[in-house]
């Protein structure tokens, strides 16, 4: 016999865990979708593009990530974007970057949140419209961007 108490105690919890998202990560099927949806169809060569990751972050809510793209940066050949996916965050576009001959270089630093160990993809766009990429991985001994 089930008494009030324990009634009471199994619809808080049926409640809770319902509330919760079925999933806090993005899945392969979500990139390959944020690349199609940014790139459309043309293939994407691993080439030209270097990334640097830490090769174990602390934490996953500040992680160090340099993107550098082989590029002479001229009017006629220079990288006009470089965008970042975690196929483990909730989504998995982490950002763009937009440049011009003007910004001399290919190259973007910045911080990201990583939810847990994962691998990091660099895609790059020419003014030619080819895309390059690379990627990094790095161990995140303690996740961020999980969603509770």
């Amino acid at each position: 016999m089930i008494n009030r108490r324990q009634l009471f105690r199994g619809a808080a919890t049926t409640l809770t865990l319902s509330a919760l998202p079925l999933s806090a990560f993005a899945t392969e099927d979500d990139v390959q979708a944020a690349l199609k949806n940014l790139f459309g169809d043309r293939d994407i060569t691993e080439d030209r593009v270097t990334m640097k990751l830490p090769p174990i972050a602390e934490n996953g809510y500040s992680v160090s990530l340099k993107v550098h793209v082989d590029s002479p940066m001229t009017e006629a050949d220079h990288v006009r974007r470089i965008a970042l996916f975690a196929p483990r965050n909730p989504v998995p576009v982490l950002g763009q970057f937009h440049l011009t001959p003007a910004s001399g270089r290919a190259s973007v630093s910045t911080r990201i949140r990583m939810a847990g160990t994962q691998r990091i993809l660099a895609v790059a766009e020419t003014s030619d419209g080819k895309l390059f990429s690379g990627s990094a991985e790095t161990l995140v001994t303690l996740a961020a961007c999980v969603i509770l």
